[in-house]
């Protein structure tokens, strides 16, 4: 196409040779991932910022992670999103190999509901486990009441809730409760679904949290922006130094910097239980799923260069969130596994 030399002519001729390219990049921008609900709050700021930044729009289902797993599994989404790591075994189901970029950490809280009781709560491992095997029925327990002197507890039922659907968070939460009851781990154990010997359920963080929110008596375990948002008490809880720590930005962060050695090594290890003195014991690392090849190119070094942004950039978002800022050792790790996203055998992500 010839351009005319009449400056008004030639910027309708040029305009008009660029929406084609425009329309096509448009369309190649729009990606779809479903999962965890931990991470939410985070993801959805991330993909405000994104889109505002570079017109990428990224449409997310709060679904939970088995569902997102699944989604993935099924190839209906560009990318899923799990607090709970795919196992060996689960890694050779998929299709295809899968590739985890851990994003942020954060903290599963213990929450209740207990009109009266002005003092945040302590508890021990065997309280939290207690309650959820159900052989703590009462809030006026020997264990709770030895945990809280000073402390007035009333002779109240306990209701324990729990997540309904696959989750991360309950994966997080089954894995702790593993790590420091035996009990626990032989006759329940740990996994993003399991059969809970007591209490109700309710479908994501954000359900939990209102069963708890509405129910006197109630405690539950939410990811911390949502006890935050919802205005719930939470407890501290002893750790593996037997020092009583609060669920907060710092002794979560505590807890994925006592763990960057391992994760180094493999992203997927679990954090709960750390030794470190000051870290919050019910803690875990959130991971996007993403296929290590992709089918789509424009797509997949659109979702590369997010995941690019996200473990970079998009870290500056998680202290106000109350999450965790990955750890160098990480990032790096991250960096390493971006390099490796492909096309038809092609790179995606550009050299940092």
């Amino acid at each position: 196409m010839k351009i005319p030399r009449n400056p008004m002519m030639a910027a309708i001729a040029l305009a008009s040779l660029a929406l084609p390219l425009a329309g096509g990049a448009a369309h190649a921008q729009k990606l779809t991932g479903a999962g965890a609900t931990f991470p939410y709050p985070i993801y959805s700021k991330w993909f405000d910022q994104y889109k505002e930044k570079t017109g990428i729009e990224i449409n997310y289902q709060s679904i939970g992670s088995g569902a997102g797993i699944q989604q993935v599994k099924a190839g209906t989404v560009d990318f899923g999103a799990s607090d709970a790591a795919l196992s060996n075994d689960a890694l050779k189901q998929m299709p295809r190999k899968v590739v985890h970029f851990p994003t942020v950490g954060g903290a599963v809280v213990i929450a209740y509901n207990l009109p009266g009781v002005k003092t945040a709560l302590k508890v021990t491992p065997e309280i939290v486990s207690g309650i959820y095997l159900g052989t703590i029925s009462n809030w006026n327990d020997k264990l709770i009441v030895a945990a809280n002197p000073g402390v007035e507890l009333p002779a109240a039922p306990i209701l324990a809730v729990h997540r309904s659907d696959g989750s991360g968070t309950t994966n997080i939460f089954t894995t702790y409760l593993s790590a420091v009851s035996t009990p626990w781990r032989e006759m329940v154990g740990a996994n993003t679904s399991v059969s809970w010997p007591s209490g109700v359920g309710g479908k994501g963080n954000d359900g939990v949290a209102g069963v708890i929110r509405q129910t006197p008596g109630a405690v539950g375990y939410v990811e911390l922006a949502y006890a935050r948002q919802n205005k719930l008490d939470v407890a501290s809880v002893r750790n593996k130094s037997g020092k009583f720590v609060m669920p907060t930005l710092a002794s979560t962060t505590a807890a994925v910097e006592s763990a960057a050695p391992q994760l180094a090594k493999d992203v997927r290890t679990p954090i709960v239980n750390g030794a470190a003195p000051d870290a919050y014991p019910i803690a875990g690392l959130t991971f996007l799923l993403v296929y290590q090849d992709q089918k789509n190119s424009a797509k997949g070094k659109a979702l590369a260069t997010f995941i690019d942004w996200a473990i970079h950039d998009g870290q500056q978002y998680a202290d106000s969130l109350d999450y965790a800022k990955l750890p160098s050792g990480v990032v790096k790790v991250n960096e390493a596994a971006l390099k490796n996203l492909t096309s038809d055998g092609k790179p995606l992500a550009a050299s940092r």
